[in-house]
């Protein structure tokens, strides 16, 4: 399924300035793969820590999860924390 992630601001040089990406994943793990596989400079970043909203939920350590059609997925650097 092809999915538009948006991008925080030190990702986007990664992608040639663009705010966004489509990529084809079913899972975070997937969206993992798929940016570090087709952007490389994006895998550092996300060894660091990423974290993705999916319809404005957090996901931190999910990597399982489905991300559903349509839905806004936006990739964020991770906060430490509690």
């Amino acid at each position: 399924m092809s999915i538009e992630v948006h991008l925080w601001g030190a990702l986007r040089p990664l992608v040639g300035g663009a705010l966004s990406v489509s990529v084809e994943a079913n899972t975070i793990r997937e969206l993992f793969r798929v940016l570090t596989n087709d952007y490389p400079g994006m895998e550092p970043h996300i060894k660091r820590g990423v974290a993705v909203a999916i319809n404005g939920q957090i996901y931190r350590d999910q990597l399982d999860t489905i991300l559903p059609a349509n839905a806004e997925i936006y990739l964020m650097p991770r906060v430490p924390g509690g």
